[in-house]
């Protein structure tokens, strides 16, 4: 507020000096101006009452009362003045106006003082004082936004699924609220805490949560806003946030995305990033120099802890990582509980069998899962939401928003349900492969026909046989439009199988170790796994004849999962025609007709179907208890799916 004074004082004072000069410099204009030749024939004729001369200019009033304004050619004409005592004009004469010597004097130096002004204000501005953080030329202020404790409304009932994360930070709300308590035993709390998560895991929510708790100042700030073009703008704006909190302390600092600025300095190819560089050699001292920051907390948050400098990890800086992950069933169950409050519920919701569905979800999938049930709910006119719509939600996450005005040709949609019945049998046969949840031909997102696999629980590693039946799965959709179209009459949809099939392979030959040519070695080169030598120096594993073993053992794995998949299909042959056709008459099935199908029975239409004869459903969505029959969870409505973010989850089908 001081310095916002100190500016408008000084524009005040440019603003009246720029008026007094214009009001000396302006000239009074009269109302009427004639020639001196008119002037002097008027004063002959007698029409002029009297005049006022100053120097060249002339003034006066007409006999009639009109104003009139002449400039004459000489300021010496002795014969005007007898022409004007002659003709009864009045004559008046007007004094030179005198000014001031401080007048002359600040006219005299006005072109300086303006200047200077403008000198004070840029350099004011290149200083941050005064300006604001939006001013063009700040680029030294901190770009942290503050809230005030009264601002913070988020508390630690907000954060569901992280029970163990929100015990590690708890005792920093302790410290916050009552630091002697630990001061009295000599124990200091950690100066930064490192919060380590896959995207949309809270890792902000929580830290926020501290702050409601505590009571305390929050700053926040991303990690790419200290980064500029110009070297040295980064490590200045680190020098103004810690001299904002200690202003605000005890506070907290939260940074998120920190490994925009906090990557291991001297690692990059072609030299470092000065800039970036001086960035983090200031936050490195400001957390733990010679003058320590007392009652300040920096909390960070990053999703690639592995790209860090090891100065920033070490002890008395981030030294304590709290891991956010994914939320397992019950956490998942809690964090829809906080979501589904905001939202009205019809009767028929129930959380346990949306969180049993949804394994690896991150909080931030459901709580989009929650507002697009919202939003089917919306467009239903429907005043609750209920679980068809919650059901509704999660497919269109899972496999892609329906595409129903895509108009497909009956040839396309007849090789489309052999291709996806071809995943699903294939899925249904192999061992220790995922339940099939649902198989449709109608296009969701990118893909033309989906088949979804969902696991019976949540997975956190996967066998040797697991990948290989995945592998396998994968394959179905190509044989089938090969054992149905023919060698040439195969399409291109398969491509992304293909794609997927041949990662796998290559993972398990040389990331994953699962070969026994290659045996447990790693072969991939990854930029940020040195295997000898210095930063930068990453040593090469493969030689030629390496790579070539590699290639043979990938076309090996790839060749055997694809005859153990055909081999399949051509024993499932009826069952493949029989769920081509359920699939071209119903466009959804799910695991109980699947189940009917592969026990040699007709497929009961879905729940709601009411007009067989037209080819498509009328109430075909899917029955929210649909699930596959499983010797564990037999009794339950829902089956887990594969997280999205699972390299070997997602639809199989394309």
């Amino acid at each position: 507020m001081n310095d916002m004074a100190k500016n408008l004082i000084l524009w005040l004072v440019i603003a009246a000096v720029l008026l007094t000069v214009f009001n000396n410099f302006s000239v009074d204009t009269s109302p009427q101006a004639m020639n001196y030749s008119q002037f002097v024939q008027q004063v002959q004729n007698e029409k002029i009452r009297n005049v006022t001369i100053d120097g060249y200019t002339i003034t006066g009033e007409r006999t009639d009362g009109s104003q009139f304004r002449t400039i004459r050619p000489s300021a010496e004409d002795p014969k005007l003045m007898d022409d004007l005592l002659s003709n009864n004009v009045t004559v008046v004469g007007k004094e030179p106006e005198q000014q001031s010597l401080w007048m002359r004097l600040l006219i005299a130096s006005f072109p300086i003082l303006l200047i200077l002004a403008i000198f004070m204000f840029f350099m004011r501005q290149m200083q941050g004082g005064g300006a604001g953080k939006g001013g063009p030329m700040s680029f030294g202020k901190s770009k942290a936004k503050l809230l005030s404790q009264d601002q913070i409304k988020t508390t630690f009932s907000d954060v569901a699924g992280c029970d163990e994360a929100k015990e590690e930070v708890e005792e920093l709300v302790d410290f916050l609220r009552d630091p002697t308590k630990f001061q009295r035993l000599g124990g200091t709390i950690p100066r930064g805490v490192l919060m380590v998560g896959p995207p949309g895991t809270g890792k902000t929510l929580l830290a926020k949560s501290i702050a409601g708790e505590a009571k305390v100042p929050f700053f926040s700030i991303s990690g790419s806003d200290f980064v500029e073009m110009f070297v040295g703008v980064g490590a200045s704006r680190v020098r103004d946030m810690f001299e904002q909190a200690k202003k605000q302390a005890p506070c907290i600092i939260f940074i998120d995305e920190i490994d925009a600025v906090g990557r291991s300095r001297g690692a990059g190819m072609g030299g470092g990033n000065d800039e970036r560089e001086q960035t983090l050699n200031q936050l490195l001292v400001e957390m733990d120099g010679f003058e320590p920051n007392e009652g300040i907390i920096v909390i960070a948050a990053t999703n690639r802890p592995d790209v860090l400098d090891p100065a920033l990890l070490r002890p008395g800086r981030f030294d304590r990582q709290v891991v956010v992950p994914l939320p397992d069933i019950r956490g998942r169950e809690h964090i829809l509980n906080v979501h589904l409050r905001k939202v009205p519920l019809a009767d028929d919701v129930k959380p346990s069998l949306i969180a049993r569905g949804t394994p690896g979800f991150s909080g931030a999938d459901l709580a989009n899962l929650v507002n697009e049930a919202a939003l089917f709910a919306a467009r239903r006119n429907k005043r609750l939401v209920s679980m068809e719509e919650l059901d509704m939600a999660k497919d269109k996450i899972m496999m892609g928003a329906e595409r129903k005005s895509m108009v497909m040709t009956d040839k396309e949609k007849l090789n489309t349900a052999y291709h996806e019945s071809g995943h699903a049998i294939i899925g249904l046969v192999m061992p220790e492969h995922d339940p099939v949840y649902k198989v449709t031909i109608i296009p969701r997102g990118r893909a033309l026909g989906v088949t979804m696999f969902l696991p019976e629980e949540d997975r956190y590693s996967l066998s040797r046989q697991q990948i290989i039946s995945q592998i396998c799965s994968l394959f179905g959709g190509r044989i089938a439009e090969e054992m149905t179209l023919g060698p040439n009459g195969v399409t291109t949809g398969a491509s992304n199988d293909i794609k997927r099939a041949t990662e796998l392979a290559h993972n398990m030959v040389a990331k994953w170790g699962l070969s026994e040519e290659m045996g447990p070695i790693m072969y991939d080169e990854d930029e940020s796994h040195q295997f000898l030598g210095g930063p930068g120096q990453g040593a090469k594993l493969k030689s030629g004849e390496t790579t070539s073993r590699l290639d043979k053992e990938v076309r090996k794995i790839i060749d055997g999962c694809y005859e153990q998949a055909k081999k399949i299909l051509e024993e499932n042959r009826d069952k493949l025609d029989a769920m081509a056709e359920a699939l071209m008459k119903y466009e959804t099935i799910d695991s109980y007709q699947l189940k009917d199908i592969m026990d040699g029975r007709d497929p009961n239409p879905p729940e709601g179907w009411d007009d067989p004869g037209s080819g498509a459903p009328s109430g075909g969505e899917p029955r929210a208890d649909s699930t596959p029959e499983s010797s564990d969870d037999a009794e339950d409505d829902e089956t887990p799916r594969r997280r999205p973010s699972d390299p070997l989850g997602g639809p199989a089908g394309s």
